[in-house]
């Protein structure tokens, strides 16, 4: 399937043909009256559907190597963890972990290139919201988290011998935990001075919700324990490894992906904001 091109998509979004310089008839040379911009929800769909379209092919290797990299550190960790609340730590971490490692880490990877390249001057040229933006490109890379964040949640449950019936509850915190994630990682791109900041911001991002999201929090010195309240995506390894008890706390397991939905949109508005900032420069 051949790459969506964003101008074409968001152009549609608007309401308009694409623009070609002319009307028509011979010898006519001057543009089409431009049409409003477009709406917020029209634009977000178009820059998600070009989005996904031309990552599909770079990111989907990259999703591989998130994947193994869980399943490895499961497999690590079972030589220390028997079984148990760990055991729920580990593997819901683990999942979660991959979220990370698309949202924060290549997020900021590629917002950061974005606006070392100048594609920030391309993006201000179209018609559309400057949320839109950021809320597409990360719907785009939170979507390829799916399959190996469930391989990777399927693949502990074996491991360790935990239940598989509330495993739904990924379909919650896949998009709470990426969109606050995403909204993060967005954020370290478009506000890095350099692009290689850039990378090392989200790099390090990665690695604190390895350290602080898979690794057992009873196992931690008590300031590291209290370090995980900051981390957003720690609240959806809450979450979800509250799902694998014989009677899950409902009321816990809400208010913990109330806070990854507020966070989410908090670190979306910082994202989109961090991008007119850096658009206008």
């Amino acid at each position: 399937m051949s790459a969506i091109p964003l101008e074409s998509s968001v152009e549609a979004a608007a309401g308009r043909a694409p623009a070609s310089g002319a009307t028509g008839r011979p010898g006519a040379s001057h543009a089409a009256p431009l049409a409003p911009r477009a709406r917020l929800l029209p634009a977000l769909a178009a820059v998600y559907r070009a989005q996904l379209s031309r990552a599909r092919v770079a990111r989907i290797p990259l999703l591989f190597v998130a994947t193994f990299q869980s399943v490895g550190i499961m497999i690590l960790m079972r030589g220390v963890v028997d079984g148990g609340s760990e055991a729920r730590s580990v593997v819901a971490g683990s999942s979660v972990l991959v979220v990370a490692f698309v949202a924060l880490n290549l997020l900021a990877q590629y917002f950061g290139r974005l606006r070392a390249d100048g594609g920030l001057d391309h993006y201000a040229t179209l018609p559309v919201p400057p949320a839109s933006v950021v809320l597409g490109t990360a719907a785009a890379y939170a979507s390829f988290t799916v399959p190996g964040t469930f391989v990777t949640a399927v693949f502990g449950c074996v491991l360790f011998g935990l239940p598989m019936a509330h495993l739904w509850l990924l379909a919650a915190v896949i998009p709470l935990a990426g969109a606050a994630l995403s909204g993060l990682g967005a954020a370290l791109g478009l506000l890095a001075p350099r692009q290689e900041l850039a990378t090392l911001f989200g790099q390090l991002g990665m690695s604190a919700a390895l350290l602080l999201g898979v690794l057992p929090a009873s196992r931690m010195p008590e300031p590291i324990a209290y370090a995980r309240d900051l981390l957003p995506s720690t609240y959806g390894v809450e979450a979800f490894a509250r799902g694998f008890d014989a009677h899950p706390d409902w009321a816990l397991i809400g208010l913990d992906l109330g806070v990854c939905a507020a966070v989410g949109v908090v670190s979306l508005a910082v994202a989109a904001w961090a991008y007119r900032r850096a658009a206008v420069r």
